[in-house]
């Protein structure tokens, strides 16, 4: 018999951890499906509503996908634990990154997290945004993730941030309403078509993007490496 003594705590919502304890103990609650340390405070997600994410996070995979498809050298993860650092080990929805061997500033540990920061994280957030735009921003700013894309699903409303200088500035969006990203070259959004349901419009934007002058030159460059 284990005694009251040697059983591992559950975690709670609110618990104050370093990042060993937390997995310590999420690894000890295998029905658990999602459990966040941000700034060293445990996030437990309650079930998931289809609309305001799910459907949402899909589409955002469908477009990444295609990217990392077509990009060598680029991994991609839905739903990754990140070991980012003492006091955080988020689980993005999407994390977008160069394998280490490419130039990446992550890598895959030896029981296969990740460690250090993704060159880019993307999080559905359905409403309000307070951890996303908040500590889980300050955290990924403060370890260098190269770009940061939050989606509030209510609100229609979509922030793509690139680090630059210590900080997080929107990346900027042309008259047709696309973004291009600055870290993965042709990696471009239609953001009206994806906040529309469009994505049939979303694709074949970043089929453009694929097809660009930057794009193949990203390409020669990961294979150099």
């Amino acid at each position: 018999m284990v005694s009251f003594a040697q059983r591992i705590p559950p975690l709670e919502n609110g618990d104050r951890l370093n990042r060993y304890e937390f997995e310590r103990r999420y690894n000890a609650m295998p029905h658990l499906k999602k459990a966040e340390l941000i700034e060293g405070v445990v996030y437990l997600t309650a079930s998931v509503r289809f609309k305001s994410h799910a459907e949402p996070h899909a589409h955002l995979i469908s477009w990444f996908g295609i990217y990392q498809t077509f990009t060598p050298g680029v991994l991609l993860g839905n739903n990754p634990t990140v070991r980012l650092d003492l006091d955080n080990a988020p689980q993005p929805d999407i994390a977008l990154f160069l394998d280490k061997q490419r130039g990446g500033q992550a890598r895959l540990s030896k029981d296969d997290y990740i460690e250090g920061a993704p060159e880019f994280i993307a999080e559905i957030a359905a409403s309000g945004a307070a951890i996303d735009l908040g500590d889980k921003k300050r955290a990924y700013r403060r370890n260098q993730v190269q770009e940061y894309f939050v989606w509030q699903v209510f609100e229609q409303k979509l922030d793509w941030f690139v680090w630059q200088e210590g900080k997080y500035v929107s990346l900027p969006m042309d008259e047709a309403g696309i973004i291009r990203s600055q870290t993965f070259p042709g990696l471009w959004l239609a953001t009206r078509e994806l906040l529309a349901g469009n994505m049939q419009r979303v694709l074949s934007i970043l089929n453009e993007g694929l097809a660009s002058a930057e794009h193949q030159a990203f390409l020669r460059k990961l294979s150099e490496s």
